[in-house]
């Protein structure tokens, strides 16, 4: 079976120096681009994250210092990687909680803007879990009948992540084969930001999901403590979570427009149910 597609698709893996979305850096990033048309193009690289690959990441994914330290810096690759991945959808295995979110920041740190308006993310982990509740390395023998060598390798990952979609596909057929279907299938809630501080609740409201406010909307909290979001974006959280924050405040205070006589009248007759 092969993807219904209506733009490329690039499905990417990435092996960092640790699980911190704010501070962890790419050692290594695999992308696959898929065209409509089927074809493909692939591409690896190793990344300097310009900091101390910790042991314990090391016996992860066998990425030494030694390996990495004559490799580009990201900054050096990311217009490149942002040029490949223009225009995409995207596709990884825990792509929506880790892979999507330190990119993003990644790329922001490097000058570069990153945004998913336009696009559609899938998360094979997430289909698979709901589906199977099972790792990659089962998941890949589970729907395709191989053994995953190598992996923790950015590139054999990336790749059975391809290939256990396609089989999903196969396999389930109340699962709908288009990008938009996937997508919808593959995302637990929806996220205001790529790390999940910042929700939407029933309303289409951003809401907070940790400490003191969790569960209140960011307005709410902003108009109570001003000084909410300067704490915020001064303190250890991710870039692009800064910016949907820095969005809702310039939104809230932004003038509001007129509201006209008709448009008043309705509004009252909602509130106290007037017909």
């Amino acid at each position: 079976m092969n993807l219904n597609l209506i733009k490329p698709i690039v499905f990417f893996d990435l092996e960092t120096t640790g699980v911190n979305i704010a501070t962890d850096r790419i050692v290594e990033i695999a992308v696959l681009k898929v065209f409509p048309n089927g074809n493909k193009e692939s591409k690896t690289w190793l990344v300097n994250p310009e900091m101390e690959i910790p042991q314990g990441s090391i016996d992860v994914h066998g990425i030494t210092n030694e390996k990495v330290v004559t490799e580009p810096t990201f900054k050096e690759l990311a217009s490149t990687v942002s040029e490949m991945i223009a225009g995409c959808d995207l596709a990884g295995f825990n792509s929506n909680r880790f892979d999507i979110p330190l990119l993003a920041e990644e790329l922001m740190r490097a000058g570069i803007d990153f945004d998913m308006k336009d696009r559609k993310a899938i998360d094979v982990q997430v289909i698979f879990h709901k589906k199977e509740q099972r790792t990659l390395g089962a998941g890949y023998q589970f729907y395709c009948g191989k053994e995953l060598e190598g992996a923790h390798g950015a590139a054999a990952d990336t790749n059975a992540t391809y290939e256990i979609l396609l089989a999903q596909l196969d396999k389930y057929d109340d699962i709908e084969n288009s990008v938009a279907a996937l997508s919808e299938f593959s995302t637990h809630g929806i996220r205001a930001d790529f790390a999940g501080f910042i929700l939407m609740n029933d309303e289409n409201q951003e809401i907070f999901s940790f400490g003191k406010h969790k569960g209140r909307t960011v307005e709410e909290v902003f108009t109570e403590n001003p000084g909410y979001n300067n704490w915020m974006q001064n303190a250890d959280f991710p870039l692009y979570t800064k910016k949907v924050l820095k969005e809702i405040k310039e939104r809230m205070s932004a003038p509001k427009e007129k509201m006209s006589d008709e448009d008043k009248l309705q509004a009252l007759q909602q509130k106290f149910n007037l017909r």
